[in-house]
């Protein structure tokens, strides 16, 4: 390549971190580490009215959970305003923009007789400079926006990296605006806020971004921004627009639909390298490679293999990928995040090594760390056995060997294989097969009917735990 990678994401702070965010920041962040580039943190912040610092903490919240690691940044476009008045009066001197002081109802009064025509609805160009055009006079009460004279002729064109060789006509797209007036006291009073597509193509340009992976509703700015970039003389990086992430009911993922955002797979016990795993499947490939760290996807992940269909998000699929990772997961890591989960729910529970033991016991058997926190949750909670349980396994013709095997537990050696021989030899002393006796065992001590071998699960509590448990039999 002829200069360094540099890639950027540049989420808006107007809510969490989306899930398509974080699948094209993925894409970003691994393409320049491949290359040895760096990846830049950009917050486009001009949306005075929505853009709260709380959304800016968890989107770097979240970026950090998932590894996401940026080179520079985050960069505020708020405190690039200067800069993009700068541009705009270069852009004016220059012929490439112009005021406009069009009022919103001669704009809506302006759609209304195209659309009467059957014409496309878009700006006349009225206030656009050009030879021998006599402009009107420029009303007082009016603050003007800034537009960009787009070429009125001709077709723009782009080799997507994605998508492939994708043609707009200029004559499909009218002159935008890239400033607006700022509301009246605000930090841009006096400059004016840019619109997006000004102020991505100057923060790109100033940034030097060679490569941009984002979501494919964009692909409609794409003209905008690169008639803009050659308007001032910029180099203009590949583009690649990545299809959306359809929800499991067919419709676009969306932040008003479901638990999308980052934070909240955090919150319900998903890993960050199973995130991080599942979204860059959805959307790439690498031969048959379901499961890979991110050291691998880097290795990988070279701009190609990118799919150019929409990916469905499949909960059933991710669950499956998160279960994965949580048994390979270290013990000591998941009773830490097992011990942050049971703490919000009010138990105040030892980070201790019975803690790290019980999470390894029970990993096997769960989909998330709420899950794992809820296995473990029986060692600190008081059992609460259903009653309908309780009168079907808790029988009387039991109740003789669970008080023998009670006893025997007060005095064998408390470990899972000096539980297990007190097991044995009560069975073999009435006479039992394990499940009729296990099986009231485990509802009394632990409150379920289904638990790991009962031997191991016992050991785990304390003695003096597990015998309180069974004082009623």
């Amino acid at each position: 390549m002829g200069s360094p990678v540099r890639t950027r994401i540049a989420p808006s702070p107007t809510g969490l971190l989306h899930l398509g965010t974080a699948r094209t920041a993925l894409y970003c962040w691994a393409y320049a580490r491949h290359f040895g580039g760096q990846f830049i943190l950009r917050i486009e912040d001009t949306d005075i009215a929505r853009s709260t610092q709380e959304s800016v903490d968890q989107i770097l919240q979240s970026m950090r959970w998932l590894g996401l690691n940026h080179d520079e940044g985050p960069i505020f476009q708020m405190q690039r305003l200067q800069r993009y008045h700068e541009v705009v009066e270069q852009m004016i001197a220059a012929g490439t923009a112009y005021q406009c002081w069009c009022t919103p109802a001669e704009l809506d009064a302006m759609r209304e007789k195209q659309k009467a025509r059957g014409e496309k609805a878009r700006y006349d160009g009225r206030w656009r400079p050009a030879p021998g055009k006599v402009l009107p006079v420029p009303p007082t009460d009016v603050k003007p926006v800034v537009r960009f004279a787009n070429p009125l002729q001709g077709v723009v064109t782009w080799d997507d990296l994605v998508k492939g060789p994708i043609s707009i006509a200029n004559e499909e797209i009218d002159d935008l605006i890239i400033l607006r007036p700022a509301p009246e006291g605000s930090p841009a009073d006096s400059l004016g806020i840019p619109t997006y597509n000004f102020a991505v193509v100057v923060d790109d340009w100033d940034m030097r971004i060679t490569h941009v992976f984002r979501g494919d509703e964009h692909i409609n700015n794409t003209p905008w921004q690169l008639n803009m970039h050659r308007a001032l003389g910029a180099t203009i990086p590949r583009f690649g627009h990545c299809p959306i992430i359809l929800g499991d009911d067919g419709l676009k993922l969306s932040k008003r639909r479901g638990a999308v955002s980052v934070t909240a797979y955090q919150e319900a016990g998903y890993l960050p390298e199973a995130m991080l795993n599942y979204l860059a499947r959805l959307g790439w490939s690498h031969g048959d490679a379901e499961l890979f760290s991110a050291q691998q996807m880097v290795q990988w992940f070279d701009g190609s293999h990118l799919a150019k269909s929409p990916a469905q998000w499949d909960p059933a699929k991710l669950a499956w990928v998160n279960a994965h990772y949580i048994k390979q997961a270290d013990d000591q890591r998941l009773a830490s995040l097992v011990h942050q989960q049971l703490q919000t729910r009010g138990r105040h529970v030892a980070l201790d090594a019975a803690l790290v033991a019980q999470c390894g016991l029970f990993k096997d058997r769960c989909v998330t760390t709420v899950e794992l926190a809820d296995w473990v949750e029986v060692y600190h909670l008081a059992p609460t056995p259903d009653p309908a349980e309780r009168a079907q396994h808790v029988t009387d013709a039991v109740l003789p060997a669970l008080r023998v095997l009670r006893d025997r537990l007060g005095s064998c050696e408390w470990t899972k294989e000096g539980v297990a021989a007190a097991l044995k030899q009560t069975l073999a002393d009435h006479g039992l097969k394990m499940p009729a006796l296990a099986m009231p065992l485990r509802l009394l001590v632990c409150g379920r009917l289904q638990t790991p071998s009962v031997d191991a699960v016992l050991a785990l509590f304390t003695r003096e735990e597990a015998l309180d448990r069974l004082r009623d039999v």
